[in-house]
């Protein structure tokens, strides 16, 4: 992986009064490199070390999320709405890059030599504030609209079923819960491969250069359409190291979350490029 940028950055969101992304040229195609499938797994391991420097601050930042998780599966118990618990953790994999934004956050100050700090990391939205905020409410949407197509998906297929967990249950092990399972996968791939394109660098971009949420997501499709073999592989690496996480109670995800997090500020790092 190279690392001929690493510790020669010195315009990050830790500076105040730097400009915005306003006054970069359109549409950053100088600025996008092109990667290799190789370098897919210096990323994984370069979040490895960066979890392993930050010790138990990304360890707590990583169970903040996942005691976020119990709570809503808690929630969804509590109003009979399980049903809803299967497109929820697709939609996590929507916004996790929102959730990530502490630990590129972590991820900078190592690599600036700096100390990383728990509460840093947890208001690191506070560089940028708006722009974050506004990405946070797109992909919240995003979410919301995938959420509620699932839901349309299981009334279309199941006109006269009650939506409960009980009865998801019991309709997928027929003919039609197969279909309505390959049609929910189908359309979840869909909004997957679109959040991917757009957002697989937009956060880290908005945090690193205070650009908002329309460069960002710019730079995003730019850099995955330029190194399309290396991203489709750092999308099934991303989906991998979830799923664990996702299998073991979520409790993996203490382990997985932080370290997708800081694999994808280094993989922001390599494929984009900025003069100082």
């Amino acid at each position: 992986m190279p690392n001929g940028h690493r510790g020669a950055h010195p315009h990050h969101p830790d500076h105040a009064g730097e400009p915005a992304a306003a006054g970069l040229p359109f549409p950053f195609a100088d600025r996008i490199r092109r990667v290799e499938t190789g370098q897919v797994f210096g990323w994984l391991a370069a979040g490895w070390r960066d979890m392993r420097a930050a010790g138990w601050v990304s360890f707590a930042y990583g169970a903040v999320f996942v005691a976020l998780g119990y709570a809503i599966g808690v929630g969804l118990a509590q109003l009979d709405m399980l049903y809803l618990l299967t497109p929820m953790i697709a939609g996590f994999l929507l916004v996790a890059p929102l959730l990530a934004v502490g630990l590129y956050r972590i991820s900078g100050r190592l690599e600036r030599g700096e100390r990383p700090r728990f509460l840093d990391a947890l208001f690191a939205w506070r560089s940028n504030t708006f722009h974050i905020l506004t990405a946070g409410l797109v992909l919240m949407l995003f979410m919301m609209i995938w959420v509620r197509i699932a839901a349309l998906i299981f009334a279309v297929s199941f006109p006269y079923t009650n939506m409960s967990g009980a009865a998801l249950v019991h309709q997928l092990a027929t003919g039609e819960g197969l279909v309505f399972l390959a049609v929910g996968t189908a359309v979840g791939f869909c909004f997957a491969v679109a959040a991917f394109v757009l957002g697989a660098f937009a956060l880290p971009m908005m945090l690193d250069r205070r650009a908002d949420v329309f460069a960002g997501a710019v730079v995003s499709a730019q850099a995955v359409l330029k190194s399309p073999r290396a991203m489709v592989l750092w999308a099934a690496v991303i989906v991998v190291v979830t799923a664990f996480g996702l299998v073991t109670a979520f409790l993996g995800l203490i382990v997985a979350l932080p370290l997708i997090g800081h694999a994808t500020w280094h993989a922001y790092r390599d494929c984009v490029e900025w003069d100082d």
